[in-house]
């Protein structure tokens, strides 16, 4: 992929699924470009953090097979009212991946929930609704979802994260970087893209696409 890629926040605003109050964090310009770089037609897209679908469902429109898991059952139960293959979205919990995915997998698409390193007491990964939030221990924990995720990929495949270092009043968070060094802990990192905004998103100074590949041996 290029080392950059130039989005619109029209794009992003527009393609906000109905009922949400949230943007989706991709463009499905930008899920094209990724899915048809490191992937090709009948191969297998898992998203560990699906949202409200967005990698899954133009991965489907793409032809590949489009694997979800989503924590949330109301957000699981939309994604599948948007697929042709509803069966293939799995409400859970992503820490325990390898209990709800059955490999081999050709590509990982995602955008985890973010954390900042301060003043963010709600915990990510129980989705927010909890305030045990730590940002070590949400760390660790990425790394090990990223762990499970190398598994489950098949040798040679790619896994592709978006996400941002974030800005706060108090400090910047190098989520992005703390994020790129956990997960080379597991797989092997080859690439990043920068994303350049028209306008740069609320509390975001950097929005990036890092590219990790499973060693073919």
């Amino acid at each position: 992929m290029k080392p950059w890629l130039q989005l619109k926040i029209a794009d992003l605003v527009g393609q906000r699924p109905a009922g949400s109050d949230h943007d989706v964090h991709f463009t499905e310009s930008l899920v094209e470009d990724i899915v048809a770089e490191y992937s090709s037609p009948s191969d297998v897209v898992l998203d560990p953090f699906a949202g409200y679908g967005t990698t899954l469902v133009v991965a489907e429109r793409m032809g590949r097979v489009a694997i979800g898991v989503e924590m949330l059952d109301s957000r699981a139960g939309f994604v599948r009212s948007r697929l042709a293959n509803p069966a293939q979205v799995v409400t859970g919990d992503a820490r325990r991946l390898k209990d709800l995915v059955q490999g081999p997998v050709d590509l990982c698409l995602t955008s985890p929930p973010y954390m900042t390193a301060v003043d963010h007491p709600q915990n990510p990964l129980n989705a927010y609704q909890t305030l045990d939030g730590d940002y070590g221990r949400y760390l660790d924990e990425m790394g090990d979802i990223f762990r499970q995720v190398a598994d489950v990929l098949r040798p040679g495949g790619h896994v592709v994260i978006n996400v941002a270092n974030l800005a706060t009043q108090a400090a910047i968070t190098p989520l992005a970087w703390d994020m790129a060094r956990t997960v080379s802990s597991h797989l092997t990192l080859r690439h990043e893209v920068f994303l350049c905004w028209d306008q740069q998103p609320a509390g975001i100074s950097g929005d990036y696409c890092l590219v990790f590949q499973r060693p073919t041996e």
